[in-house]
């Protein structure tokens, strides 16, 4: 979420919004995000209603969650999944905001 952090303000200037979803409740997350000062909206998750919904995967010997990473255009169409396979597989920042310029152009 660093990284995210320290480029929030490439995805503001794409009108994009960065939602990021977690399994804590909701006093977890609001803490988390308070005490990391993070600039975008964290989702809590604790019944994994999200999870579901976009398919995401519990691996419990890879400490939870799998990461995944959607975008979602103002239509509510998802465009890009990509689901991780360990904590680390992450797509880079400028590969999504290639994406979302992308999506623009089209």
């Amino acid at each position: 979420m660093a990284q995210l952090r320290q480029d929030h303000e490439k995805f503001v200037e794409r009108d994009t919004a960065v939602v990021v979803v977690g399994p804590e409740n909701a006093q977890k997350f609001a803490d988390y995000f308070g005490e990391n000062d993070l600039p975008f909206v964290g989702l809590p998750d604790p019944k994994h209603s999200v999870l579901k919904l976009y398919g995401q995967q519990i691996k419990l010997f890879k400490f939870g969650r799998m990461p995944a990473q959607l975008l979602v255009d103002k239509e509510g169409v998802v465009r890009f999944v990509h689901y991780g396979h360990n904590m680390t597989d992450i797509p880079p920042t400028e590969e999504m905001l290639a994406l979302i310029d992308n999506l623009d152009s089209a």
